[in-house]
């Protein structure tokens, strides 16, 4: 059982890892209005910078603002929380750049892998990897697993599957940041691509 600190933890993880888990459905978006979900990415994005810009400043957005708080880790206390920008970020430029049955899976990896990468080592993480800033083998398995399975999934080759969450569980356990959201699910969809005519799929 988790002692009250650690279920406290928990639950802020929880509310804002199911944020980032919800990036899931922007792919589906895509597919239905692409442009204007891209405006809509965009637009939410600046919006978002603006509230965390008067935040700073003592000048809070209510809802905003209160997520933000309520979502924060304690290193970015009095500090512009980049990491919904980040994560908006990634998607765009996958989106951008990418085909979309590509740029899907990167995107796949970011929710999914880096969501429960979080979730687990939070939970059930107890040994550390050195010089990972942080991060914890059981993190890195739920990363693999549920990264490698979207995968999977969206390819129907288990050994693009597997290599995919491999790349994302290596990519996740390095000490980025933030800045993870940026680098998965363009390096996670360009990867799919390459491998993709390579098995002509």
């Amino acid at each position: 059982m988790f002692d009250e600190a650690k279920r406290t933890s928990m639950l802020k993880e929880l509310f804002r890892k199911s944020i980032h888990i919800c990036s899931a459905l922007v792919p589906t978006l895509l597919k239905l209005a692409y442009w204007p979900v891209i405006f809509c990415l965009i637009g939410a994005a600046v919006f978002y910078s603006l509230s965390e810009f008067l935040r700073l400043k003592g000048r809070n957005i209510p809802l905003v603002a209160r997520i933000t708080m309520i979502a924060a880790r304690e290193r970015d206390n009095n500090k512009f929380v980049f990491g919904p920008v980040t994560l908006v970020i990634g998607i765009l430029i996958a989106a951008l750049t990418l085909p979309l049955e590509y740029a899907q899976v990167g995107i796949y990896a970011l929710s999914f892998g880096d969501g429960f990468a979080s979730l687990v080592g939070r939970a059930f993480g107890h040994i550390e990897i050195p010089y990972s800033g942080g991060k914890t083998i059981a993190g890195s398995t739920g990363c693999f697993v549920a990264s490698a399975a979207a995968a999977f999934i969206c390819s129907g080759n288990l050994f693009i599957g597997i290599s995919a969450g491999l790349l994302t569980m290596l990519i996740e356990g390095l000490p980025l940041g933030d800045y993870d959201n940026l680098v998965i699910p363009i390096a996670c969809g360009s990867y799919y691509s390459i491998t993709s005519s390579i098995f002509g799929i």
